[in-house]
Order: structure tokens, then sequence, then C-alpha cells
């Protein structure tokens, strides 16, 4: 058998409210437990100039420990969903 335990997402979020909204949220989703998580301001920049900002946003998410697990984890991942998957139609 395998299991998978945790993961571990990277985001990249265009402003601070939807990254406080996005945290909030991955902190009440009972369908993990969220062990860490951060967010950093990035910025490119070209010549000295800012030409672009966005935020990092980084969660590790358990779904059942590794040395008693509980159950079988799937975990559907599609291009333009959202946290819950909302998929962009």
């Amino acid at each position: 058998m395998k299991y998978l335990t945790q993961v571990v997402e990277t985001y990249r979020i265009d402003d601070e409210e939807s990254v406080k909204g996005m945290i909030e949220a991955a902190k009440n989703d009972k369908r993990f437990t969220l062990t860490k998580y951060t967010s950093q301001y990035k910025e490119a920049k070209s010549k000295g100039e800012v030409v672009d900002s966005w935020y990092k946003v980084t969660f590790t998410k358990v779904f059942c420990t590794e040395k008693e697990p509980d159950g079988d984890t799937e975990v559907i991942y599609k291009r333009g969903s959202d946290l819950y998957g909302n998929y962009d139609e």
C-alpha cells in the first residue's frame, strides 16, 4: 500500500487581500490539517525599476500521519482551479 500523508503547495497570488482570504480558507478546510504556511512579497525588476509584483504563498497540508495512515487520500490538480476545486470554464 501507499499513502499520501502530506503535500506542499506553492501559489502565486496577485494581491494581499487574496492572500489573507486564501490562508483563512486553508485554516478552516476540514480535508487536511494546515501545519505550516508562509507568504512572501516578491518583485521583478528591470533596470532597477519594478515591472511586476506578487505574493508567493506556500502551504504544508497533512492528510494523515506517516506512522499510522488512516485512509486512502487522492488529490487531483487541474490547471485553472482554485484552492477548492472550482474550475474556470
